[in-house]
C-alpha cells in the first residue's frame, strides 16, 4: 500500500502548527507498510475555524472499493495533533477560568478540551499525548472553557469530522490572544518543541499497546 501524507505546517512564536491530509496515491499491496511523504510549508495561521464535530464521516469520492478499504485502514492507524495556541490565566481576568483550567505561562503544551467538540481532544487522544509528556517529564496543563462563555476553534474538528483521524488539540499557553501584544513564554516554546519531537518517536509504539474498550 502506497500512501502520501501531506501536512501544511506553520510556525506562531516558536509553535509549529501543522494540519494533516492523507490521500490514498496508489494500490500496491506488497507489505503492510505505509510510505509516508511528508511536505512541510511554513507561514502564518488566521484566525480559528471550523464548525464540526471530530465523529468523522469517512467518506471516499475515488470509486475504488480497495483503494478506499486501504484508505480507511490508513486513517485507523492515523493520529492529528492539532497545534494552535492556549489561552493563558491572565493575571486581571483569573475568573474567566476554571479553577482547575487555568494553564500557566512556563507550564509546558495545554491540551484543549471542549464538551461542544469545539476542540477534537477525546479521552483517548489526550490520554496519548499526556502519556508521551509523563514518559518524557515533559509538564503538560488542560484547559476547559467555561459552560458559560464562547469557545473559539481550530483546525482539529474540520480534519477530524472531514477525514475521521483521531484528533487532539494542543497548544503553548499564551496572553492577549490575537492582539498585537500577544505573548508566551520562552520556556513553553523549548516544551513545545520536545513533546513534538517525542510524540513523533513515540507514536506508533505506544498506540500498538493500546487497547480501547468501547
Amino acid at each position: 500500500m502506497v500512501v502520501k501524507v501531506v501536512a501544511a505546517s506553520a510556525i506562531v512564536a516558536g509553535v509549529v502548527v501543522a494540519a494533516v491530509m492523507v490521500m490514498a496515491m496508489g494500490v500496491t499491496v506488497v507489505a503492510a507498510t505505509m510510505i509516508a511523504v511528508v511536505s512541510i510549508a511554513i507561514g502564518y495561521r488566521g484566525d480559528g475555524g471550523g464548525n464540526n464535530n471530530s465523529g468523522g464521516n469517512m467518506k471516499s469520492n475515488d470509486g475504488s472499493g480497495g483503494t478506499r478499504m486501504l484508505l480507511e485502514k490508513a486513517i485507523q492507524r492515523s493520529f492529528l495533533v492539532s497545534a494552535d495556541m492556549a489561552h493563558a490565566l491572565h493575571p486581571n481576568y483569573a475568573d474567566k477560568h476554571e479553577d482547575n483550567h487555568k494553564p500557566k505561562l512556563h507550564g509546558g503544551l495545554v491540551i484543549k478540551h471542549n464538551a461542544n467538540q469545539r476542540y477534537a481532544t477525546n479521552a483517548v487522544t489526550s490520554f496519548i499525548f499526556r502519556e508521551i509528556a509523563t514518559k518524557h517529564n515533559l509538564p503538560i496543563q488542560d484547559f476547559v472553557v467555561r459552560n458559560d462563555m464562547a469557545c473559539g476553534s481550530t483546525i482539529g474538528p474540520i480534519l477530524a469530522s472531514g477525514v475521521g483521524i483521531r484528533t487532539v488539540d494542543v497548544g503553548a499557553p499564551q496572553l492577549s490572544m490575537h492582539s498585537i501584544r500577544e505573548m508566551c513564554a520562552v520556556d513553553d516554546v523549548k516544551h513545545s518543541y520536545e513533546h513534538f519531537k517525542a510524540y513523533f518517536k513515540e507514536f506508533s509504539h505506544l498506540d500498538a499497546k493500546i487497547t480501547v474498550d468501547i
